[in-house]
């Protein structure tokens, strides 16, 4: 038997629970995990979820714990939520992953990955936008100065896109930002401690797909990121985390990228460079 895994939400009619249901239901099949459990707070809009998607209800995380291995902390659009899931889930020292935004500060990622090692349970969060045709072409060795950009409906729900782009081709070592634009257009000028340069651009208006300029020695390449595969291959690398226990994704990256997105919201931000 594969990996069973307990969907914790907040809402349960979202569409990442739907993507990452499917994904492992049909283009991760082979890899054998199975949903085999699910929690919401909103327990009426569980409750359908669950009815409709064939998939077990429980009243509680404890009470779904015996029949999981792993869990996937969702509620994407709620991450003011994810430190009360978290504390469900974590003491019971399962492998889990928690959906972007990982939290809604800096401090509350740092509770959460604190209540993780506590009970020495492995976490791990990502942007599905870790994991696109982008990433797979480069180095991040070769990285010289990169822009990623993006749209979505909020600069609050989806600058982490772009940001987890960023970051995931050029590493941690962002130092400082300056942000310019605060409406429908907001362009982040992020400094690396090795005279690198990052750009991240966030429109809320219109249609911006994804994509990225990235500067090398070989050159400068502009390409777009092709979406269809970006929740298969998120969801893919959440079973290696479950498989191995051990996570794949560096902890100092996620944290960089939540002082990047609380630093954007500094008011001072836009009158200079602020430290991250």
């Amino acid at each position: 038997m594969g990996i069973r895994i307990g969907f914790v939400d907040y809402k349960l009619e979202n569409y990442h629970a739907n993507v990452f249901l499917k994904a492992y239901r049909d283009s991760l099949k082979d890899r054998g995990a199975v949903v085999a459990g699910c929690f919401a707070l909103d327990a009426d809009d569980g409750k359908a979820w669950a009815a409709h998607n064939d998939v077990p209800w429980f009243a509680s995380v404890p009470t779904m714990n015996d029949y999981v291995d792993a869990f996937m902390v969702l509620a994407p659009s709620n991450p003011e939520l994810h430190l009360k899931l978290a504390e469900m889930v974590l003491p019971l020292n399962k492998p889990t992953y928690i959906d972007k935004p990982f939290a809604p500060n800096v401090a509350t990622a740092k509770k959460i990955f604190a209540l993780a090692d506590d009970h020495g349970t492995p976490v791990q969060t990502t942007s599905a936008l870790r994991y696109t045709n982008i990433q797979a072409t480069i180095s991040r060795d070769d990285v010289k100065d990169m822009i990623a950009w993006g749209g979505g409906s909020s600069f609050a729900e989806y600058a982490i896109h772009p940001t987890e782009l960023l970051i995931s081709c050029m590493g941690a070592g962002a130092t400082e930002l300056f942000r310019r634009g605060v409406q429908d257009h907001s362009v982040l000028l992020i400094k690396f401690g090795d005279d690198r340069t990052g750009i991240v651009t966030v429109d809320t208006k219109g249609e911006t797909p994804f994509g990225a300029l990235i500067h090398t020695e070989k050159g400068t390449k502009t390409m777009q990121v092709e979406t269809s595969k970006i929740f298969i291959n998120n969801a893919a690398a959440v079973l290696d985390l479950f498989e191995s226990k051990k996570p794949n994704i560096d902890r100092a990256e996620t944290l960089i990228i939540r002082r990047i997105l609380d630093a954007a919201d500094d008011p001072q931000a836009s009158k200079g460079f602020v430290n991250l």
